[in-house]
C-alpha cells in the first residue's frame, strides 16, 4: 500500500523528522565523546574490567593482558594504536581495520560492552601498565649486530623487508610482545608450535610446522609448510626454495611439530646477548630504532 505524502498533516512529518534527526544523532555520536575515563583510578571498575577483560580480551591479548596468540602486550605505557584514554576506547569500540583487531561485540568471542565497560576495562589496563618506561636491559646496537650476524636470526627472520623468509617476520615483534615471550621463544622456539595453536588464536598467518618429504624421485626436502590439503602440500624448503606436492605421488611425507629454529641455550647465546637482542628487537617500535 502507497502512502501520499501530502495526505499527511506538517505536524505529524515534522514530528517524524524530529524523531529521525534524534535517532540518526543517537546512532553516530561515538560513545566515547569523553576524552578521560569517568573511572579512572576507581579500583571497584578496575576489577570489574579485569571480568570484562578475561570475558572479551583475553582470547587475545592473554590474562593479565600481556600479550597473546594475537593480541598485542598492553602493559607497556606506549600503545601502538594511541595511548590516551580516548584511542583505547577507540581502539576498542570500533576495532582496527585491516587487524584481528574487531569492533567491539562483532565476533563471537565475549558478549560486547556498554560503554561504562569499556570504561572498565580501560581502568584494569591501566591498573597493570608498567607505570614507568624504565630503560630496557641491553645494547640494541649490539642486538643488531647479532641478529644480523653471529646468531644468524636475519637468516630465517625479516625485519623491514630484509631477511629470510622461513620464520616470522619480526618487525614488529618488539611492540606486539612482552620481553618475556620473546626471551621464551628464543630459549624454547619449540614451545607453542608443541602445544598447536588455534585459528583464532595465531599470531601468525601459519603455523611454521616443520615438514620433511621424499619425492616420488628420492629427493629429500625439509622445510615450513605454507599451504595444506587432503590432497597438496606447498612447503618453503630451508634454501628458501618453494615446491608444491602431490601427496600420492611422494614417497614420504612428514610433519612434526619441532621447529626449524635451533633451540637458543644459554651456551649458544649467553643471556647478556639474549638481553641485546631483545632491546634490538624492543626498539624497532619504540621510534627510536637502531639504525
Amino acid at each position: 500500500m502507497e502512502v501520499c505524502v501530502s495526505n499527511i498533516p506538517r505536524q505529524l512529518i515534522g514530528a517524524l523528522a524530529a524523531h529521525a534527526i534524534l535517532l540518526f544523532a543517537v546512532t553516530v555520536v561515538p560513545a566515547s565523546a569523553q576524552d578521560k575515563n569517568p573511572l579512572a583510578n576507581d579500583p571497584a571498575a578496575a576489577k570489574l574490567g579485569e571480568f570484562e577483560f578475561r570475558a572479551n580480551c583475553a582470547f587475545c591479548h592473554g590474562l593479565g593482558a600481556r600479550g597473546g596468540g594475537r593480541g598485542p602486550d598492553l602493559t607497556r605505557t606506549r600503545k601502538k594504536h594511541g595511548n590516551s584514554d580516548a584511542d583505547l576506547f577507540r581502539t576498542i569500540n570500533e576495532g582496527v581495520p585491516g587487524t584481528a583487531m574487531p569492533p567491539n561485540g562483532a565476533t563471537q568471542q565475549g558478549v560486547g560492552m556498554t560503554e561504562e565497560e569499556i570504561w572498565q576495562v580501560i581502568s584494569y589496563i591501566r591498573s597493570v601498565q608498567v607505570k614507568t618506561s624504565a630503560q630496557q636491559s641491553g645494547n640494541a646496537a649490539h642486538g643488531k649486530e647479532l641478529f644480523t650476524g653471529s646468531a644468524a636470526c636475519a637468516t630465517c627472520h625479516m625485519i623491514d623487508g630484509k631477511g629470510g623468509r622461513l620464520g616470522p617476520d619480526l618487525t614488529a615483534a618488539g611492540t606486539a610482545r612482552s620481553t618475556d615471550y620473546l626471551v621464551d621463544s628464543i630459549r624454547n622456539p619449540s614451545r607453542r608450535l608443541a602445544q598447536g595453536i588455534s585459528e583464532t588464536m595465531k599470531e601468525f598467518s601459519q603455523e611454521y610446522e616443520t615438514v620433511a618429504v621424499t619425492d616420488e624421485r628420492g629427493q629429500k626436502f625439509q622445510g615450513v609448510v605454507l599451504n595444506e590439503d587432503n590432497f597438496t602440500v606447498q612447503m618453503l624448503d630451508t634454501r628458501e626454495q618453494l615446491h608444491l606436492f602431490e601427496k600420492d605421488k611422494l614417497r614420504s611425507f612428514e610433519k612434526t611439530r619441532e621447529s626449524l629454529m635451533p633451540r637458543y641455550d644459554e651456551k649458544m647465546l649467553p643471556d647478556k646477548d639474549l638481553q641485546d637482542i631483545v632491546a634490538y628487537l624492543l626498539s624497532l617500535g619504540a621510534g627510536n630504532s637502531v639504525q
